[in-house]
């Protein structure tokens, strides 16, 4: 067989159902291999499009999304989504074409050296220089992308090499397990909780990856220690359960910050720094932090680890729930906390101003999804009012980027979603700025015929950044732009296009275009006056 056979044949051993990407005069090997494959192959409008599927794909499943790219610009288009998956820590291999062997020493044709450029955004990166090493390399990606914590791979294919001929069998798939604290640390930091007199837990996505949610649940009934979610970690306490006290990270002070507050100890259980530095909540380093997860602490001053509990966080914390003591708590400012931050959203329900406010958006689109519907925040404005303000009720239910967060991500990452739960209805949430980086993987969603929902929040410019330039200086630049007519734009890509003229068709058009079951983008203009609004409120929030 071929190199690229054989390469092929051992992603079919590690279970690959599909590979997203765009094919390249360097990985026609590959493409060819693929048409006598039961691997999917997913054609895809932008590589990083492919890399933002493969991502999702990756997060909903916790098995390795794969994307391809030849060289040149299209290894270079894929490394943003890729680093994207890396910084989010989703399982991803990434695969490039490459010039071949015998022209590598010199200047060549749309050749770089890959295996350099994807290695700070990858946990590993590697080029195939001979034959026999294809089953290694390719076993070697996925035991690293989905060892925690989980990242992305990048397997670089010379293109005289894939042509090759060579006979081999993929590597036979060994499960490595992720070990568990000791019982003597385990006994530690149940005394650690129990003596505490106002414990926190911050929930991050670690917890949803190592699929730990009902133990969580467990050791909060029992303990009755309150919950503060990170962007990613929503979900892992349903919003309806009393401790809750919903999610955290959008900057400066916030009713959760009271919550910080209070504490006199931090369970930070999968917390991933990069979603939410500790100076933001913890900014004299003063609050002891007993560390949960299956690395030890970054160091940072802000982060006084008392005890790391290291390993498998499922396991760990059911071995955890074994040695904590059933306590009573005054918890009466947790119930302040969570009736402030609810308030906030059912106060907007009612709310006919034009163009829609955020939060009435937000409140009509909760009331039409079902607890397991999915939707996916790009990255903007939006994104902080849906972190903020989107309830949930299990985990991996509202996905949104906070690692590299790059703007972009919700359409592809939608279209995955579908083929992961197609049972589900999928919302993309998106303003005008980062749906036209992807746009054109509507058709992409067309041509697969996967009912998503792109619900497009219009506001001429790039919200987010207004936002932090009115709260610094007072005053805006280089911040708006032109947009097409959405209506015509998504109606050319064959999909159908509903248009929001008042706040009241907020929630009927959502309505309609769940019941269409058809690709479906909805045009909706939002009113960004609120940000600068939320920035004083927060602002005037004391403790």
């Amino acid at each position: 067989m071929k190199v690229a056979e054989l390469l092929i044949k051992c992603l079919e051993n590690e279970g690959v159902e599909y590979m997203f990407g765009v094919p390249g005069e360097e990985n026609i090997d590959i493409m060819d291999a693929l048409l006598d494959s039961n691997i999917e192959f997913i054609v895809t409008r932008h590589e990083t499009g492919a890399a933002f599927m493969a991502g999702t794909y990756g997060r909903l499943t916790g098995k390795p999304g794969v994307c391809l790219a030849t060289l040149g610009p299209g290894a270079t288009n894929l490394l943003t989504g890729v680093a994207n998956s890396n910084m989010d820590l989703n399982p991803i291999i990434a695969i490039t074409g490459q010039a071949g062997l015998y022209r590598q020493h010199k200047i060549s044709h749309q050749y770089y050296d890959l295996v350099s450029i994807y290695d700070p955004v990858t946990k590993w990166s590697a080029q195939i220089k001979k034959a026999d090493i294809v089953p290694e390399v390719v076993r070697k990606a996925f035991q690293v992308a989905t060892q925690e914590k989980t990242g992305a791979a990048h397997i670089d294919v010379p293109e005289d090499i894939a042509g090759m001929e060579f006979e081999a069998e993929p590597l036979e798939i060994i499960d490595h397990s992720i070990s568990t604290a000791g019982e003597q640390v385990i006994e530690k930091a149940a005394s650690i909780i129990n003596k505490s007199q106002h414990p926190l837990i911050l929930a991050g996505n670690g917890i949803t990856r190592s699929d730990a949610a009902e133990s969580l649940r467990t050791l909060v009934k029992k303990t009755n220690i309150p919950v503060v979610h990170s962007f990613m970690g929503k979900g892992a306490l349903s919003f309806e359960d009393e401790l809750s006290l919903l999610t955290a990270g959008i900057g400066g002070k916030d009713y959760i910050t009271c919550g910080f507050s209070e504490a006199d100890l931090i369970v930070a259980i999968g917390f991933d720094m990069a979603e939410y530095p500790p100076r933001n909540w913890n900014p004299e380093g003063a609050v002891s932090i007993l560390h949960i997860d299956a690395e030890e602490a970054e160091t940072d001053a802000h982060y006084p680890v008392t005890l790391n509990v290291i390993g498998d966080i499922n396991e760990n914390l059911k071995k955890l729930n074994q040695f904590l003591s059933p306590t009573e708590r005054d918890n009466r400012w947790v119930s302040d906390v969570r009736k402030e931050a609810l308030d906030e959203l059912e106060e907007f329900k009612e709310d006919n101003h034009f163009p829609v406010k955020p939060q009435k958006i937000i409140s009509d689109l909760r009331s039409v999804l079902k607890e397991e519907d999915i939707v996916i925040s790009d990255v903007g404005a939006h994104k902080m009012w849906m972190a903020r303000m989107y309830h949930t009720y299990q985990p991996n239910t509202c996905l949104i980027s906070n690692g590299l967060a790059s703007m972009g991500i919700a359409v592809p990452g939608a279209i995955a979603a579908k083929m992961v739960h197609p049972n589900r209805t999928v919302v993309a949430v998106c303003g005008d700025g980062a749906f036209q980086m992807t746009s054109a993987e509507l058709e992409t969603a067309k041509r697969l015929n996967l009912p998503i929902i792109v619900l497009l929040w219009r506001d001429e410019g790039y919200g987010l950044i207004e936002w932090h330039q009115m709260r610094n200086f007072n005053r805006s630049a280089y911040i708006k732009f032109g947009n097409p007519d959405f209506i015509q734009l998504a109606s050319s890509y064959g999909f159908e296009a509903l248009q929001v003229n008042k706040a009241e068709d907020v929630k009927p058009t959502l309505e309609k275009a769940i019941a269409m079951k058809k690709p479906v983008l909805i045009d909706c203009p939002v009113d960004y006056s609120e940000n600068m609004k939320l920035t004083k409120k927060l602002g005037d929030i004391i403790c």
